[in-house]
């Protein structure tokens, strides 16, 4: 019998291919798989790294390997440092969505596709793009799920009330990407 996943990949055929990479807001994890970038995890050292990898098998049903110079990897790799640089506006990488689905999944793809750098949306009017007037909260807990921060940029959406809202990288990583795109002032210090 023939076990293929949604995929349409046989049972421990998918590679996951992951590196570290420095940034503004500190160590990202940066994995991949054949169909594209398919996690980014803030505070990529020590037991985050280790509980993030874990994850990453046990979700992914194969062991992650460190392979900084793969394919799989390079492009997004020189997307994030250019990003941070200030010189890229917005990611054009393959996205593997298999971490997210439901009404999580067509939250993040609204906002990949629709919020650009330099603006933000506010939590329920995100939720009204998808059709969930009303559903703030629970974009709040898409964006809180995101397996994708910065690349699918739920930095980029806030309160309405002029708050910016949490951030699973913190909120300092949240004022710091929010600065480089020009939405905050820079911090003073």
């Amino acid at each position: 019998m023939d076990s293929r996943g949604q995929d349409g990949q046989r049972a421990g055929d998918r590679r996951v291919v992951w590196t570290v990479v420095g940034t503004g807001i500190g160590p990202l994890l940066l994995a991949a798989t054949r169909e594209g970038l398919v996690n980014v995890v803030f505070h990529a050292t020590g037991p985050v790294l280790d509980r993030a990898l874990e994850r990453l098998a046990s979700r992914l049903g194969t062991e992650p390997e460190r392979a900084p110079g793969s394919p799989l990897l390079a492009e997004a790799v020189t997307q994030v440092r250019t990003y941070f640089e200030g010189a890229r506006h917005d990611f054009d990488l393959p996205l593997d969505w298999s971490l997210i689905s439901g009404f999580n999944r067509r939250v993040l793809r609204e906002l990949a596709s629709s919020v650009p750098y330099g603006s933000v949306v506010g939590y329920g009017d995100l939720a009204g793009r998808v059709g969930q007037r009303g559903a703030a909260q629970a974009v709040g807990a898409a964006m809180g799920a995101n397996p994708l921060p910065v690349v699918v940029p739920c930095h980029r959406v806030v309160e309405s009330d002029g708050g910016i809202g949490g951030f699973g990288g913190g909120l300092d990583a949240k004022r710091t990407l929010l600065a480089l795109e020009g939405v905050l002032p820079e911090p003073l210090f």
